[in-house]
């Protein structure tokens, strides 16, 4: 298994589940990525990205994307996409 960072959480809203994820590389809907910090992660799909309340499919480096997430996470988490 692999792991590559693709950002970081900058906020998150616990009422809807949606964290804003801040990109420092491209991000697809359907990928796999680990969000983790201070020694607790957790995985899970992509599932949809938003900005602006619109649905894209891909996010550059660089975009900050409202993403729906599984847990609660906490700001400054790294977000790390894995590939088998």
């Amino acid at each position: 298994m692999n792991k590559k960072l693709v950002g970081k959480i900058t906020h998150f809203f616990p009422k809807i589940s949606v964290a804003v994820l801040e990109l420092s590389a491209e991000l697809k809907t359907g990928e796999k990525i680990s969000i983790e910090k201070d020694g607790e992660a957790f995985e899970q799909k992509v599932d949809s990205m938003q900005v602006e309340h619109k649905n894209i499919p891909v996010a550059k480096a660089g975009m900050s994307v409202g993403m729906k997430v599984a847990q609660p996470v906490k700001e400054g988490s790294h977000v790390y996409k894995v590939t088998a």
